[in-house]
């Protein structure tokens, strides 16, 4: 890995192999550093003040290792990334302005992607987990984390349940809450769908009705233009009254028809004209005649002009009422009314409650009882699980120099359904032979907390092997022997998985495989860091340091015992291995979780 401008890292590489890595460095050197910028290379989340003072971006760089055949690999294919002799390059790239940008195999990708790569990458303990694993719900994780595929079947059964079931409470409650409203609502549709029934609107009548109006009010001034028309057109009164003039557009046309047809004996073209002016003297005939026609059929008809004007006034009230403005569908009027009659059926259907509130009842209750007998299978394994994890628990403390600790987990189970069941759990611990059990969260100190986290970290990785961990000042409030059983069951983890350990501890960093220091340099202005990996004599001199803070000839002599010794023990030290593995278990303390997929150098 590699970063750069990231806090007080300029420029570092980090040759991260298989095993255990620790990381030391003074403090204020940029340790979490490191572990900032693994979470940038996961996708977390991204703070610009994280950016190095003074530079206009962090970036970080990761060489991967992966299967090709696994689901990181294929994941970052479907990114359109691409692999290179099986390894995988990741890259994180955050502005100091806040803006931030992912590649994945070469190619550009969202941040997210980073993230779901996570999910099969890495694991980062840090002391912040320690706080989470005070809480009820975290304790409660771990334990079904332990369970595995015991409960597998069962959670997704009941979260499914549970979903469902309070959808239905929910529709029930807002049926039950709402009914008097719904009943008002529907009063008025009814009330509406009377008048529109009583009133009995036809499609587009009101504008037929407009136009019948427009030619009763008008009846002499239409006669009067009929009447012009037809004179107009024959030379005549309308009706055929009185001989007919040379004046009229069919006296006109018969003398232009005699005319061409006579010059026509000599040209074609001009009997064709001759021809087509006939056809106009048959169409000006009947169109004579349909203008008479029309003039005749015009009565004043008083009483059918009140009648008109009462059902128009009829159906304006309706569009008044029901259909001011113009429908979505762009109908208005008479139609609109009418579409509003339609949905207004529609949404009686849906408000006339036909025992929905009843079937609703009925439903929820069959699924809480469904949703009760999963949970007592699932608090029923939980309890189980509990007895094992306790005894694997208790093995791992007494390595950790807590021989006499032990750790009880308590799954108390309540009538009230909860999105995962009805269990309340909380790891109580003993930590002292003749103590009583206390609540974790109130009965443990930092160290043995530390230490508690490890042991069950170190159980559930027993059955699901980690493929590559990252513990960050986990160590913090632990020393002495305590710090050397911490130091050897990392290195016994690190036996089925690669661990990454920033320490301050001496006593842990001298069970590592590969010890890298973050050097930090002061040039007056600006702080720097880097990362140096250390050789047999430089490892002795960081021990040193961190035994007594300066490399005395004291401090150096204790410095070499302790990594002597601790590559004896780390030559016969293992992980005990698990139980029959019958169950597939997922660690869950931690902020992401890990893979099949080993992160490399």
């Amino acid at each position: 890995m590699r970063i750069r401008e990231l806090g007080v890292i300029r420029d570092a590489r980090l040759p991260l192999g298989p095993g255990l890595t620790v990381i030391t460095g003074e403090t204020g050197a940029g340790k979490t550093m490191v572990v900032t910028g693994l979470g940038l290379l996961m996708g977390q989340r991204a703070d610009a003040s994280a950016v190095r003072s003074g530079a206009e971006a962090a970036s970080v760089e990761g060489r991967l290792s992966v299967d090709p055949a696994g689901p990181v690999a294929l994941r970052a294919q479907d990114a359109g990334g691409e692999l290179e002799d099986g390894e995988l390059l990741l890259a994180r790239t955050l502005s100091a302005a806040g803006r931030s940008r992912a590649h994945v195999g070469g190619r550009g990708a969202p941040v997210g992607v980073l993230a779901e790569l996570a999910e099969h990458l890495l694991a980062v303990h840090g002391q912040t987990d320690q706080q989470r694993l005070r809480s009820a719900a975290q304790q409660l994780q771990v334990l079904d984390a332990f369970a595995g595929s015991v409960l597998d079947a069962d959670r997704a059964a009941y979260a499914q349940g549970w979903d469902r079931w309070r959808r239905l409470c929910a529709e029930h409650d807002h049926l039950a809450a709402h009914a008097s409203e719904r009943a008002r609502e529907a009063e008025l549709l009814r009330m509406g769908l009377e008048d529109v029934e009583r009133v009995a609107p036809q499609p587009g009548e009101d504008v037929a009705l407009r136009e019948e109006a427009g030619r009763l009010a008008h009846v002499e001034v239409l006669r009067t233009a009929a009447a012009d028309a037809h004179q107009a057109l024959t030379g005549e009164g309308a009706g055929g009254e009185g001989p007919a003039s040379d004046e009229g557009a069919d006296s006109l046309l018969q003398n232009a028809r005699r005319a061409l047809a006579q010059a026509g004996e000599h040209d074609p073209t001009l009997a064709a004209l001759a021809a087509r002016v006939g056809e106009l003297s048959y169409l000006l005939a009947d169109l004579s005649t349909e203008v008479a026609d029309y003039a005749q059929g015009l009565e004043a008809d008083p009483a059918r002009l009140a009648a008109v004007e009462d059902r128009r006034a009829q159906l304006t009230a309706l569009v008044r009422r029901y259909a001011p403005v113009p429908g979505q569908d762009g109908t208005e009027g008479v139609d609109a009314v009418l579409a509003w009659s339609r949905n207004a059926v529609a949404r009686l259907l849906e408000l006339d409650d036909d025992g929905r509130l009843e079937q609703l009842a009925a439903e929820r209750d069959a699924v809480e009882r469904e949703l009760r007998q999963l949970a007592e299978r699932i608090s029923a394994a939980r309890t189980a699980a509990a007895r094992e994890l306790e005894e694997r628990v208790a093995a791992e403390l007494s390595a950790l120099a807590m021989p006499s600790a032990r750790l009880r987990v308590e799954v108390r189970s309540g009538r009230e359904l909860g999105p995962h069941g009805c269990d309340v759990v909380e790891l109580q611990l003993a930590a002292h032979s003749g103590t009583e059990f206390r609540p974790l969260a109130r009965g443990a100190s930092g160290g043995e907390l530390s230490r508690v986290m490890l042991a069950l970290e170190v159980v559930l990785a027993g059955a699901d092997p980690v493929p590559t961990m990252v513990f960050d000042e986990v160590d913090a409030g632990v020393g002495g022997r305590a710090a050397v059983e911490i130091g050897r069951r990392l290195a016994a983890l690190a036996r089925s998985t690669q661990v990454i350990v920033v320490t301050h501890l001496a006593q842990v960093a001298a069970f590592a495989d590969s010890h890298l220091t973050v050097v930090k340099t002061d040039d007056g202005s600006v702080t720097e860091s880097g990362v140096v990996r250390l050789d047999d004599e430089g490892r002795v001199g960081e021990l040193a340091r961190m035994l007594s803070g300066r490399g005395s000839g004291t401090a150096r002599a204790h410095a070499e015992e302790l990594l002597r010794s601790s590559r004896a023990e780390a030559e016969h030290v293992a992980v005990a291995p698990p139980a029959a593995p019958r169950r597939a278990r997922q660690p869950r303390v931690r902020r992401s979780s890990r893979t099949a997929d080993r992160p490399g150098g």
